[in-house]
């Protein structure tokens, strides 16, 4: 009679397994401790050492200056940093698919840098994601995450079979088995990646910037497995330019700057309370916004395309996002640059997780001072009257910009009861 394993809603046939083994379906996404022997072992913490990394190429390009970092056991690691500082190539350097031009990586106790180590062995321990998916057009997704078990790590074609249905189910993709990845969206295509990752059974996973190929509208759907993978256990790094889900995720942050780490510590450390300016600017670059406008003519539809995608990005309600545009427009454009012959108007949009709250800072300087409580939009004023709404001015002095007066609103988020 032949045995029936269960993936999913699914009952497919399973060749028997070795006394003492785990099926490959079997698996949980959350890793089991190995049995030991009665013997005491020492636990290994350090995972991944790295000692003076330098990465140069033509002699010109040095992405990678001197780079020196201990990842543990369990770590989950955010790398965060402004495009070009070496962050996707540090990646590639610790699975070796970018030979490094000095300096050591240590994974597992083996410096795989050194002359005869078997990176074909190190990489088994190793999975990597990347930002393009690197699906193989002409095999079926279940292709896909099969045969690289049979290749790499010797299983049969049963067993392969087995633990990709049951992975595709975790990843909520297990109606696309035949499909082709062309057939799906970019979303599903990453999840398929993670998935064919995942099979592998890796101690470690690179993540190099898994979102940034995608439309704002799929990034949560893959956020969310990853964000369940933190929780395996598993030693994991990830290039991101998702602030708020590097916040969420890590357990550990490391800013990159000109080819070294800038800059480490925790999610609060490095968000809310970094040590140096350089931190602390790109921090802030990333959840504010600014604007200048200049006249009635200021381009509103491009600014609110990106408050859009500022809101996707940082997790704020489009409702709110719709008031904070709403005041822009009423405050900025129908008010001082219609009655200015020669508006300056300064915008800055800025929004705090830990109060859950967005604000708008509007510094100006015309002919005449605008009263917001004097609008005469009915909107405007049934949002002004809001209790999650807050609105404070001000007169200036001595304005590095040159602004006479200054209007500040808040506005947060209250759960319907």
């Amino acid at each position: 009679m032949v045995a029936l394993v269960k993936c999913g809603d699914q009952l497919y046939p399973r060749i028997p397994t070795v006394a003492g083994t785990n099926n490959a379906c079997g698996a949980s996404l959350v890793k089991k401790d190995k049995p030991v022997t009665n013997a005491i072992l020492p636990r290994v913490t350090r995972m991944i050492e790295i000692r003076h990394l330098r990465k140069e190429f033509d002699g010109n390009t040095v992405p990678l200056k001197d780079i020196n970092v201990t990842i543990n056991n369990g770590d989950v690691i955010s790398i965060i940093g402004p495009s070009g500082t070496g962050k996707s190539t540090l990646l590639r350097c610790i699975n070796m698919l970018t030979e490094p031009t000095s300096g050591q990586i240590i994974v597992d106790g083996q410096d795989i840098t050194e002359r005869g180590c078997n990176l074909n062995e190190v990489r088994k321990k190793m999975g990597m994601v990347f930002q393009s998916f690197n699906l193989f057009g002409h095999l079926t997704v279940i292709e896909n995450i099969m045969n690289p078990q049979i290749t790499l790590l010797g299983r049969s074609r049963q067993e392969a079979f087995d633990k990709a249905m049951y992975l595709l189910t975790q990843v909520g993709l297990a109606t696309k088995v035949f499909s082709y990845p062309d057939e799906l969206s970019g979303g599903q295509q990453q999840r398929i990646a993670i998935a064919r990752t995942l099979a592998m059974d890796p101690d470690i996973i690179l993540f190099d910037e898994p979102t940034s190929a995608l439309d704002p509208s799929m990034i949560g759907e893959v956020q969310s497995v990853i964000k369940l993978l933190a929780k395996t256990g598993r030693t994991m790094m990830i290039v991101t330019h998702e602030m708020d889900f590097a916040r969420k995720i890590s357990n550990r942050v490391l800013f990159m700057s000109d080819g070294v780490i800038y800059e480490e510590g925790t999610p609060k450390q490095i968000f809310d309370h970094p040590k140096h300016e350089l931190t602390r600017k790109f921090v802030q670059r990333l959840t504010t916004l600014s604007y200048k406008i200049d006249s009635t003519e200021f381009n509103f539809e491009a600014m609110n395309d990106e408050l859009q995608g500022y809101g996707e990005k940082l997790l704020i309600e489009a409702e709110r996002l719709t008031k904070l545009s709403l005041a822009i427009e009423e405050i900025c454009i129908n008010n001082i640059a219609n009655y200015s012959d020669n508006p300056f108007i300064m915008v800055k949009i800025e929004y705090s997780e830990k109060q859950d709250t967005l604000y708008l800072s509007i510094k100006y300087k015309a002919e005449e001072y605008f009263d917001p409580k004097t609008s005469e939009s009915k909107l405007f004023q049934l949002l002004l009257g809001e209790k999650t709404t807050t609105l404070k001015e001000k007169k200036l002095s001595d304005d590095p910009d040159g602004c006479l007066y200054q209007i500040d609103m808040s506005f947060k988020w209250e759960e319907e009861e």
